[in-house]
């Protein structure tokens, strides 16, 4: 086995002086936090703070004071404005030394820095700031660079950090975030003003400067540094070399969604989870490894990868050119059951008298040789970052192993700071889920008008939505539209023919690898025609049967074996029209496909109750507005049938309806979702008409 991807290379100073020209110490701040943010070998996704201490004039007194610009409570340093900040009088936090009664009190320090708070500041402190306030220097970074931490968890820590740095560098053992490790990162300081940061044991370094430009070029010196030393050390294979090869790229993809909704809904039975997968080059090198398994189990050791994966992933150990996925998937209950006993065994090991109840039990991260890593949140967003924490973890495993012996987080403090009392406040903080967070819904004819209201609806209610749609240009420009609207976590996109059954299957086994699976389908690709039945030809018949029958059947049946595989129910929705149940002149073979997707809908009812798979149908009349099916003929083929101009067929139709009312694209999504969400947990094989009207629709 080769070394593979070597994660130490060298860092690029990003810093301009022309960009930086003219601000002020808190913009330079904030022009700093952004350039180490962005830079991920620097630091985590929202990981890292960084602080200025700032005379300002007292907006009561009028006189200069100095005052604690800090990265406040949550945010990301990459994208942070100046509202990402938290303002301290400096004096007052000084004054909290005199209130500290020990480690044991330690957590009641929090409460006291509202109190601290400059010019009615509304940006929450985090627990990170007395330890920005304690070192005296005027321009403080935290961060946790891979190389640093793999310095920081390495057996012999303190002696390899002199080794590298000498003197400039100082060292402090393992101490949570908080009140104590301040006041030891001040009393190290005051040992040598002279060093230029301080090593944080298992976790991290400060670094430091007079000025904002001194303060970044100091970091990342000292971190090129560490990488340097680190990639000088690199010898033979990491990891003790590999013991099981990768599938080839083609393998791995199959491989991946295959088990993806196996593994999605056996993890979901709590609460849903969304999927992340990646085979990064790092993450196969790790797992088909000889110390794999040795390391894995250890956890991780900065703490900001630690609550983002767990105590340690879940590795499955197979060969997958030896076992097949369905064996796998066999094995998941087993599996997890195990994992879950584990983990209970370690809360009850560690817990206290004050603990939180113990929180789902199953992994985060799944680790598969030769396949690659599985990671699973309330969230999309988290299950990525969440993989991109655990490539983290692997590098600093691959530079510990390298320069020494691995020491990952002790039990009793991982468990400290996952059930950590502050951050379970955090957590019963936070807003309650959307009606359809965790929820997956792939929506066809997604890149239309009316799938567009769809997505909006289901998108708004928190739902990952996966377009599907044929017409290639519309739809990478809705997916970039949606995408930058509701991040490109949310949104996902495939490109099929709803005809063509294998191009069905291989959109939803990319749905699969994107989120995990599916929950809900939209069935809503459609087009439109009308001919006299004299003049309706085959082609013509062939066509609408096709699309709207053939379709239908090829999409939902592929939904519903991937929520059978999932196992936790689903929804299926058919936008279907009036025309199911009215018929209409000069539309034959429109008008029987639709009927036609009504009852496969009841007979997709009658088979999915028992698993919880519930089927509805939205009857739409009349949709003009943004609807891709008046694109082409069937707006005169129409107006034509009913001896009208196509200026006249709006209000033709608004006039026909009982009501006297349009129906929009907003109110077919509007009874999607009613279908899709569990306000309507009770229905099945039911339709809702919506078409302001029609008494020919009438269901009885």
């Amino acid at each position: 086995m080769s070394s593979g991807p070597c994660p130490w290379g060298k860092i690029e100073n990003r810093w301009s002086d022309s960009d930086a020209k003219g601000m002020n110490e808190q913009e330079l701040l904030r022009y700093r936090s952004n350039l180490l943010g962005s830079d991920l070998t620097l630091t985590n996704f929202a990981g890292g703070n960084t602080s200025a201490k700032v005379m300002m004039p007292d907006p009561l007194t009028g006189e200069e004071v100095e005052v604690l610009w800090v990265k406040g409570s949550g945010g990301d340093l990459g994208s942070m404005d100046m509202g990402g900040f938290s303002t301290l009088y400096m004096d007052k936090m000084n004054s909290l030394k005199k209130l500290y009664r020990g480690l044991e009190h330690e957590d009641e320090m929090v409460g006291y820095l509202p109190h601290c708070t400059f010019n009615n500041n509304p940006r929450a402190a985090s627990i990170d700031t007395p330890l920005h306030a304690f070192i005296p220097r005027k321009h403080v970074d935290h961060l946790h660079p891979d190389a640093l931490i793999a310095i920081a968890a390495a057996a012999n820590s303190e002696e390899v950090t002199k080794e590298i740095f000498g003197d400039d560098i100082g060292w402090v053992p393992w101490q949570r975030p908080g009140f104590e490790l301040g006041l030891m990162l001040e009393a190290k300081y005051n040992e040598n003003p002279k060093q230029r940061g301080i090593v944080l044991g298992s976790h991290g370094v400060f670094t430091w400067g007079d000025n904002a430009k001194e303060c970044y070029e100091c970091t990342l010196e000292i971190i090129q540094k560490a990488t340097d030393y680190l990639a000088s050390k690199e010898t033979g294979a990491p990891f003790g070399g590999e013991v099981i090869a990768s599938l080839d790229e083609a393998g791995r993809k199959a491989y991946a969604q295959a088990l993806m909704p196996a593994l999605r809904g056996k993890l979901s039975k709590q609460q849903s989870k969304l999927g992340h997968f990646t085979d990064d080059p790092r993450v196969l090198q790790f797992v088909g490894s000889k110390r794999c398994k040795e390391l894995a189990a250890m956890g991780t050791s900065c703490p900001d990868h630690f609550l983002r994966t767990k105590i340690c992933p879940l590795l499955i150990e197979i060969d997958p050119a030896k076992t097949p996925v369905e064996d796998v998937i066999a094995q998941l209950d087993q599996l997890f059951e195990d994992y879950a006993k584990g983990y209970a065994a370690y809360y009850e090991r560690c817990k206290h008298p004050d603990s939180p109840a113990m929180r789902d039990p199953y992994p985060v991260v799944i680790l598969v040789p030769g396949v690659g890593m599985f990671t699973f949140a309330k969230d999309k967003a988290t299950a990525r970052v969440s993989s991109e924490f655990y490539i983290n973890a692997i590098n600093v495993m691959r530079g510990s192993t390298t320069i020494s012996e691995y020491t990952g987080l002790p039990e009793q403090e991982a468990f400290n700071i996952e059930y950590w009392l502050l951050e379970e406040a955090k957590l019963q903080r936070m807003p309650a889920p959307k009606s359809l967070s965790g929820k997956v819904a792939l929506i066809t004819g997604g890149a239309g008008g009316i799938g567009q209201s769809i997505a909006h609806r289901l998108l708004g209610e928190g739902a990952c939505v996966v377009l599907a749609d044929f017409a290639e240009d519309v739809l990478k420009e809705a997916t970039a539209e949606f995408q930058k609207k509701y991040g490109k976590d949310n949104v996902s996109s495939v490109r099929f023919d709803v005809t063509q059954e294998a191009q069905v299957q291989a959109g939803y086994a990319d749905a699969a690898l994107a989120f995990g699976g599916v929950d809900i389908l939209v069935s809503n690709a459609g087009i439109a025609s009308s001919a006299p039945i004299e003049d309706t030809t085959l082609d013509l018949w062939n066509k609408n049967i096709s699309v709207m029958s053939t379709g239908y059947f090829l999409v939902s049946r592929e939904a519903y074996r991937m929520m059978l595989a999932q196992g936790n129910g689903g929804s299926i929705v058919f936008v279907v029209s009036k025309n199911g149940l009215a018929a209409s002149k000069n539309a034959a073979a429109y008008c029987t496909a639709k009927a036609s997707e009504l009852h496969l809908a009841r007979c997709l009812a009658l088979e999915g109750a028992a698993h919880g798979i519930r089927v509805n149908c939205v009857n739409p009349d009349a949709v003009l507005k943004g609807s891709r099916i008046w694109q082409g003929d069937w707006k005169k083929e129409r107006a034509d049938a009913y001896g009208l101009t196509e200026e006249q067929l709006d209000e033709h139709y608004r006039n026909r309806s009982m009501l006297k009312r349009s129906v929009f694209p907003e109110d077919i999504a509007e009874g999607v979702y009613f279908f899709a969400s569990d306000k309507s947990a009770k229905s099945t094989a039911n339709i809702l008409n919506v078409d302001a009207g029609f008494e020919g629709s009438f269901t009885r």
